[in-house]
Order: structure tokens, then C-alpha cells, then sequence
């Protein structure tokens, strides 16, 4: 293909083009996806967000397919995600047919990788165009590049563009639609099919690369010292862990001051619509389904939104400032030491937020044991669908007040819940590590992670993002749980109790009988029927646990005593200490919940391992909710 492509009015396409977006983690690709598709993927400053491939349709074209690709440094690859990629150009995709062409996502930071990868994708002989992408960034390190050589040099077109702005790839999309235009106008696509036919001589890519650099660029970059002292600190192996542990205990502080204001507004919210729908709707099963059961059920999980938005605010910020990827320098040699490395922090980070796309995201790591034992562990880390469950046992039972006059104690225990599922993972990790020599294997792929530069976060994309993850957990709230609660009030409702019982009717439910039933087997570590029942539905979703209780204990109250009263001073007046921190440890490692169970049976394609990782967190979930609880009952005792 020329290096220039002639500016002509777009032809009728007369069948689908498919164009495949290839270029390194971190370099901007997903960010281009979204713009010339218009959709919304997940970005980050980081590596490894796109671990399958996307396909959307490009803005003003319905038959041309834009197909992103996890990042990939070369055609060989070492990971599940850049196999994606590499079957995906080599036809060996099932349904999935050979890219009319691709277009490149350079680094403009790192042009000698990004070259040496270009030279590797055009001896497939598929037609190229190159975005050379975070164009600003280079320039502000004093980079200056000919891109008019580089086409040159390589006969293909280059064109420099600022993914994040849409306004920085205009020059793109218009050099896309020649590009559509040349590949419509072909008599017959070029189809590659010889894998053999790859260059392998990655030493001889690397010279011709550095040639053309040294006539292409003109001024070589070099970072801000402020970059350089910052990074001093953060990489340091002890300063740099303190800062780590700093930032994430300041972070659950925050979620707990910040967000109390707004949850009692919300909770105000809630139990005022209760008790205006008691007043409107007639007394009766109507208004029983939509008091106690949509309202207290649904309501209960809502008013956790704001320690959920908080929490997710700042991980957006610590992605795209850049701070991500050196703590996983900074843990590897610390993860290396449980048998894992740091090609595992980013899945472990994804787990804080949802465990469904962290196990997927351990695509990225090459080495089959320490992936494995990465899913097995990714459980213990506390997703933000257990947040809630913490909130509530931890406001109802651990005191709002000062430590040291600086310290919230709400936010230092859920601190501690934190660490104790990271220590605990770490834990489980060391004995894979003992008993299956993990360590020897997983040190043949060292860590090879470009390092970002730090920049200040775009105020924009994060309230994209956090808007994305909040509306997502509100329409869960709006779907799933508000199904499930449903169901749930059906069961906790029916079949009515006898007339001129005193005790309260749900003893006489089918979820009554159900929670009594089951109570012997977790009666040792001190859950109530009340309790049992609501782990039945927080299978499907761990929030759901939250509004079952809420519910159960609504229903099951005697007269209208539960419509005044939020689960808080149930919880606190019925539990106890022992029963309330028992429910605590079982849910830092209860068994996850079944889109999980579904995903890691997909990813391990072993029903086997699956029944194995269940089986073993809810040993490990029952066995420590036992010691807490009878550790706990013997100290309050004395």
C-alpha cells in the first residue's frame, strides 16, 4: 500500500471491512476505539484493561468493524490476551475472519518498541495506516518527530493524534476514511495465512528501527526532574510501600467521612417514602410488596451508593494519574515472594472493584500456575458488592467516633477488613507456592511493564468512568436486586400464618422454614435463621445480602415497629458483637457469587478447579467466622 492514500468520495461499501486496532498496552488504543466508534470501553493509565477483543461498528460507516485488540509487543506472544490478538490477524479466530486491514496505535513516548512492532505487522501484507498517538505528552518531554519521514521510511501513512481528546484525531478520522476508500477500491483484499513467513529476528527489527529513528526524530525526550524525584519515592522499596499503605488507609478513611453526610440523607429519603406509601396505600399484601419488600429491600442497598462512588472515585484518580503500574513495580518483588509477580497486581487491583472482569483481566499473565493461583485468590479481595455488607455491621456495631483525634474507627475497621483479605490472599498464595513450586516457573516471565508518565487527571474521563460505574450499580440495584428482593418478599410472605398466632408470620414462611432448616449447619458460628436466609439470595449478587436482611427483618416485624427503623439499630440490638464480627469474617471469604463461579469456570475451563476454589473459600470462610466468633464471645465475656 502507498504511504499516501488519495483524498476521493467515499464509495457505496459493498460488503463489511473489517479493521482490526493493534498496538501496545498503554498506548492509547481502547481510548482511539472510543472515538471512532463512539463507544464508551473502559480507559486507564495502565496496561492490561483490555484483555478481549471489542468490536463496534466505526461513526458514519455501518458496514466497516473496528475490532480492538488486547495490547500486544509482539506476534509471538507469551499471554492469553495477546493470543487473542495474534489468532485474531492470523484467521484462526472460529467466526471471526482475517482484518481488511489495521491501523496501528503507535506510542509516540516509546517509538522504538512501537516501530519494531510495526515492522513485525507489516510483513502480514495487510494494508496500515499509524496513529501516532499521546503526541502532546511526547512533545512536552521535548520529543520532536517527523512524521513525514517515518512514512517515508515505512510506506505507510502516519498521522499524530491525543486519543483522550476527540478534537486531537480528527486528522485520523479523516485519514480512516481514505483508508476505508482504499480497501473498498482493492479488486480483492490482501489475506495473510503464513505464519512461518513472520520475521523472528528481533535484534535486526531493533536496528532498522533505530535507523529510522535517527533520521525521523529530531530531538530526543527526556522526563521533568519533578517526574524523577517523584518516582524516587514512589519506587522506593520501603519509602515507596509506606506511601502505598498511606493512600490506601487516607482512601477508607475518606469513604467513611465523606460519605456520611450523603447516606443519611439518603436513608432519610428512604424511610420517609415508606412511611408516606404506608400512609397512601391501603393496608394490605400491595402495600406489604412495595413497603417491605421493593422499599426496604432495594433501599437498603441504595444508600450505600455514596461510600461506593467515593471508593471507585479514587481509583480512578491513582489510574489515570499514573500511579497504578509503579505500585505493581514497587509489589513485585513482595508478590514474588507468595508466588506470584507483578504482572499480578493489576487483576488483584481489579478485584476491589468487581472480581468478574479481575479473573478475566489474568489473561495478562503468561505463567498457567501463577494465573491460576491469581483466580484462586482474587475472591479474598473485598469487591465493592461486599462494601455495603461492611458498612452496614460495622455502623451498627463499631462506635462513629475518634482515634488519636484524627482517626475515624469505622474507617480504621474497614481498613482492617481490607488488609485482612489482602494478608489473607498473600497467605494462600505462599502455601500454592510451597506445595506446588509456582515460584520456578512464574520467574521465567519477569515483570516487563512500561511505566507510564504521571499526569494530571482528565476531569472528564473520570466522571465518565465514575458516572459508568455508578449507573451500572444503580441499575443493578433497579434489576437484579430489586428481583430478587421480590422474590424474596414472596417467599418471606407465604403461606400466611395461622389465625391468632402471636409469634411473627415469617416463622411460618416458606423463607421461615427455609432459614430454620438450614440454621443447625451455621448456628456454630452464631448466624441466626434471619441470617441464613439472606445468604441464600447474595448468591447471586453479594449487595443482595444487605436487602434480604432488610426484608426479613421488615416482614418479620411485629405490627409497624419496621417502618420507623433502618437495619442499623436491628442489627445493633439483635446481633451481638460475636455474631456481628462472625459475619464479617465470612464474607471477607465467603464463596464469590455466581457471575464469578460462571467466569472462572470459563477462564479455567474446569468444572473441576471451579468446585475446588468454591469449596475451599467456604471452608476457609466458615472455619475463620468459627474462630472470631468464639474469640470474640470469650473477650466480651471477661
Amino acid at each position: 500500500m502507498p504511504h499516501s492514500i488519495p483524498s476521493k468520495q467515499i464509495k457505496t461499501i459493498t460488503s463489511p471491512i473489517n479493521l482490526a486496532l493493534i498496538g501496545a498496552p498503554n498506548c492509547g488504543k481502547t481510548a482511539t476505539f472510543n472515538v471512532l466508534t463512539g463507544s464508551k470501553a473502559k480507559v486507564a493509565n495502565y496496561s492490561g484493561v483490555t484483555v478481549a477483543k471489542r468490536t463496534a461498528t466505526m461513526l458514519g460507516h455501518s458496514a466497516v468493524n473496528i475490532i480492538d485488540l488486547p495490547g500486544t509487543y509482539s506476534l509471538k506472544t507469551t499471554s492469553l490476551d495477546e493470543e487473542v490478538t495474534r489468532k485474531v490477524l492470523f484467521g484462526q479466530m472460529a467466526d471471526e475472519p482475517v482484518p481488511d486491514g489495521i491501523i496501528f496505535i503507535a506510542d509516540a513516548t516509546n517509538l522504538r518498541m512501537s516501530l519494531r512492532m510495526l515492522l513485525e505487522l507489516k510483513s502480514l501484507g495487510l494494508p496500515i495506516i499509524v496513529a501516532l498517538n499521546l503526541s502532546d505528552v511526547a512533545e512536552s518531554r521535548g520529543l520532536v518527530v517527523n512524521e513525514a519521514i517515518l512514512s517515508e521510511e515505512l510506506g505507510v501513512p502516519f498521522v499524530k493524534t491525543i486519543a483522550i481528546k476527540r478534537q486531537g484525531c480528527e486528522q485520523l478520522l479523516t485519514l480512516a476514511n481514505e483508508f476505508i476508500e482504499y480497501i473498498n477500491n482493492k479488486a480483492q483484499p490482501i489475506r495473510f495465512f503464513n505464519v512461518n513467513n513472520i520475521d523472528s529476528d528481533t535484534q535486526a527489527m531493533y536496528q532498522k528501527a533505530d535507523d529510522i529513528l535517527s533520521r525521523a526524530v529530531i530531538r530526543s525526550q527526556s522526563l521533568p526532574k519533578w517526574h524523577e524525584r517523584i518516582d524516587y519515592f514512589a519506587l522506593h522499596p520501603i519509602i515507596g510501600l509506606i506511601i502505598l499503605l498511606t493512600i490506601l488507609f487516607v482512601i477508607f478513611q475518606a469513604v467513611y467521612a465523606w460519605a456520611e453526610p450523603l447516606m443519611e440523607g439518603i436513608e432519610w429519603l428512604v424511610a420517609n417514602l415508606g412511611s408516606l406509601l404506608v400512609e397512601w396505600l391501603p393496608e394490605g399484601i400491595l402495600q406489604s410488596l412495595i413497603v417491605n419488600g421493593i422499599v426496604a429491600g432495594v433501599g437498603s442497598v441504595v444508600v450505600f451508593v455514596p461510600q461506593i462512588a467515593l471508593l471507585f472515585l479514587f481509583l480512578l484518580i491513582l489510574e489515570d494519574s499514573g500511579y497504578l503500574p509503579r505500585a505493581a513495580f514497587l509489589l513485585d518483588n513482595l508478590l514474588a515472594k507468595v508466588g506470584l509477580s507483578g504482572r499480578s497486581f493489576i487483576p488483584l487491583l481489579s478485584g476491589f472493584a468487581c472480581t468478574v472482569p479481575a479473573v478475566m483481566s489474568t489473561r495478562t499473565i503468561p505463567n498457567h500456575k501463577e494465573r491460576f493461583v491469581a483466580i484462586a485468590v482474587l475472591p479474598m479481595l473485598t469487591c465493592s458488592a461486599r462494601l455495603p455488607i461492611y458498612a452496614l455491621i460495622i455502623a451498627a456495631v463499631i462506635p462513629n467516633q475518634t482515634v488519636l483525634g484524627i482517626f475515624n474507627l469505622q474507617g480504621m475497621t474497614l481498613f482492617v477488613l481490607y488488609i485482612a483479605g489482602i494478608c489473607s490472599a498473600a497467605f494462600v498464595s505462599w502455601l500454592f507456592k510451597r506445595f506446588h513450586s509456582t515460584e520456578s516457573k512464574a520467574a521465567a516471565f519477569p515483570l516487563l511493564m512500561e511505566l507510564p508518565t504521571y499526569r494530571m487527571p482528565n476531569i472528564k474521563h473520570i466522571a465518565s468512568e465514575l458516572w459508568d460505574k455508578v449507573s451500572a450499580f444503580l441499575m443493578r440495584a433497579g434489576t437484579v436486586i430489586f428481583a430478587l428482593t421480590v422474590i424474596l418478599w414472596v417467599l418471606v410472605t407465604f403461606p400466611a400464618a395461622p389465625i391468632g398466632t402471636t409469634d411473627p408470620a415469617i416463622d411460618y414462611s416458606f423463607a421461615g422454614m427455609l432459614g430454620h432448616f438450614i440454621e443447625p449447619i451455621f448456628a456454630p458460628i452464631g448466624f441466626t435463621w434471619q441470617m441464613c436466609i439472606a445468604l441464600i439470595p447474595g448468591l447471586a449478587a453479594r449487595e443482595v445480602v444487605i436487602a434480604a436482611l432488610g426484608t426479613v427483618y421488615a416482614v418479620g416485624s411485629v405490627g409497624d415497629e419496621a417502618i420507623n427503623q433502618t437495619l442499623i439499630p436491628i442489627i445493633h440490638a439483635q446481633w451481638g458483637l460475636a455474631t456481628a464480627f462472625s459475619f464479617l469474617a465470612f464474607y471477607v471469604y465467603a464463596p464469590m457469587c455466581l457471575a464469578t463461579l460462571a467466569v472462572i469456570r470459563r477462564e479455567t475451563n474446569s468444572l473441576q478447579q471451579t468446585t475446588a476454589i468454591a469449596s475451599y473459600l467456604f471452608i476457609l470462610a466458615y472455619l475463620m467466622a468459627w474462630i472470631v466468633y468464639r474469640l470474640t464471645g470469650q473477650i466480651s465475656g471477661l
